[in-house]
């Protein structure tokens, strides 16, 4: 009989233990705003900066007032600005700014936070167009050249017609019935060609007028090869006499290659550079 009652009282208290346990739930549904925030938190950390905006955007509508928007909108906004950075180092002046406007939308009461980028910008474009500038310069030089070379050539062509012009004409004329006229005598440019010799200074070459120099050994040139002068180079040092020669020497080839006058080196430290010409003729 104790045995029957002791079973008995056992199988109420598990029953009654059974009564008073609540059951757990499987599985509880995720609030939609947590998992908003989810995806918004997955966006930013890959990089995709326009989804996050959307979803942004969509938040700020749905949870009005909630304190964890600011945050994201930073974070949005220093998203933007790195991605401007990037931009930058790469030469995408167009991107680094779009990044830039966008950022400030998102935190346009921090106009600090953007300072950096929007003055490494602005520098940018600084160099950006003095580049331009400089290459706008260098095509127009360019072209002022081709202008000028262009000029040249059609002018040589228009002489060259006229003298070709000019001995067709000639040709055609009737030999003239009156003797020719004795040549006419040559006239000299620099020199005395009636005296044994003739002195030219040459100050400019201890000034180192090579201009000057230049024009001038035209004319002794031209009269060394007319009445066929042998020269003496009296200057300062050895370097100077071959510097002299070799400019005459290039212009006496010009005006007449087979003729190569006599020439002689003086050193004389102390005076005046000067050529000596004596005529042979």
């Amino acid at each position: 009989m104790k045995s029957f009652v002791f079973r008995g009282l056992t199988l109420a208290l598990v029953l009654l233990a059974g009564c008073q346990s609540t059951p757990q739930p499987a599985n509880l549904p995720v609030d939609d705003l947590v998992s908003a925030f989810r995806q918004l938190d997955q966006s930013l950390s890959s990089g995709d900066l326009s989804i996050a905006e959307s979803q942004l955007s969509d938040l700020q509508q749905r949870a009005t007032g909630d304190t964890r928007l600011e945050q994201y909108q930073r974070q949005l906004a220093e998203a933007h600005l790195l991605q401007g950075q990037k931009f930058l180092q790469a030469g995408d002046l167009d991107n680094a700014t779009k990044a830039l406007s966008r950022a400030r939308n998102l935190m346009p009461q921090a106009p600090a936070l953007s300072t950096g980028l929007d003055g490494a910008i602005a520098q940018a474009r600084e160099v950006e167009l003095a580049s331009a500038e400089q290459q706008r310069r260098a095509s127009e030089q360019v072209a002022a050249r081709s202008e000028a070379i262009r000029q040249e050539q059609a002018r040589q062509l228009r002489l060259a017609a006229e003298r070709q012009a000019a001995a067709t004409q000639a040709a055609q004329l009737p030999p003239a019935s009156e003797p020719a006229p004795a040549p006419a005598k040559p006239q000299a440019k620099l020199i005395d060609p009636s005296a044994a010799s003739s002195v030219i200074n040459l100050p400019m070459l201890d000034n180192q007028d090579n201009e000057r120099l230049r024009s001038l050994l035209d004319g002794v040139a031209a009269d060394i090869v007319t009445f066929r002068c042998a020269v003496r180079i009296e200057v300062r040092q050895a370097k100077d006499f071959l510097w002299v020669a070799s400019l005459l020497n290039a212009r006496i080839k010009r005006l007449e290659p087979g003729f190569s006058p006599t020439m002689s080196q003086v050193i004389k430290p102390a005076q005046v550079p000067r050529l000596v010409l004596s005529p042979q003729r």
